[in-house]
């Protein structure tokens, strides 16, 4: 459960660079570490104790490289974002685990997720006409499965009913499924990049 105290800070406001510095270098120091590479120190603070749910992302020559995270605010920020930075390099499933040689070239990403909110929806057009494209990240769950996309997926699936469908895909579920048991959820999302950490502003 999220204490107040974060909720009110989620999600962070766009002038706040120095948490995107600080989630950032632990990322990336997590990797380094893990590769026996030079590390920067980890930064501190009482923000990055707050329990918080967040992804970490990797892009390689402008290629997806590795994408973990946690959806519920289980973990205080500083271990989450190392964790899922640690998983994203070396447990996607979908990636072989990435090596020293890789390392310079390869970029990270940090999304701090808000709350999660339910939408009570009836019909999967219900839904897509719910959603808002560029804002609302998606979590579909079925019979004990759950999945997800970040906000950022819209920039390559503007389209709600399309996103709607790959997500089901992702699932591996057919295109034409949809069932009174889908328990359907959005939020929000801030996300930093390393050039962005460097003095960009954060994108919602």
């Amino acid at each position: 459960m999220i204490d107040a105290s974060f909720t009110a800070l989620a999600p962070i406001s766009r002038e706040d660079r120095a948490l995107g510095r600080a989630v950032i270098t632990i990322a990336r120091s997590a990797i380094a570490e893990r590769l026996e590479l030079p590390c920067a120190d980890e930064p501190d603070g009482p923000l990055l104790a707050q329990p918080a749910a967040t992804f970490v992302t990797l892009h390689a020559h402008g290629e997806l490289r590795g994408c973990i995270g946690s959806l519920e605010p289980v973990r205080p920020l500083r271990v989450d974002v190392r964790e899922n930075a640690i998983a994203a390099a070396f447990r996607d499933p979908r990636f072989p685990p990435l090596t020293a040689r890789e390392f310079d070239a390869t970029s990270v990403e940090v999304s701090l997720l808000s709350p999660a909110e339910r939408l009570n929806v009836t019909t999967e057009d219900d839904l897509a006409q719910r959603l808002r494209p560029g804002v609302d990240g998606l979590i579909l769950e079925h019979d004990g499965r759950r999945v997800t996309y970040l906000p950022q997926v819209w920039e390559a699936i503007p389209d709600p009913r399309d996103f709607v469908a790959a997500l089901k895909r992702k699932a591996g579920w057919s295109e034409a499924f949809w069932s009174a048991r889908v328990n359907v959820f959005r939020y929000g999302a801030t996300k930093w990049t390393e050039r962005e950490s460097l003095g960009a502003e954060a994108q919602r």
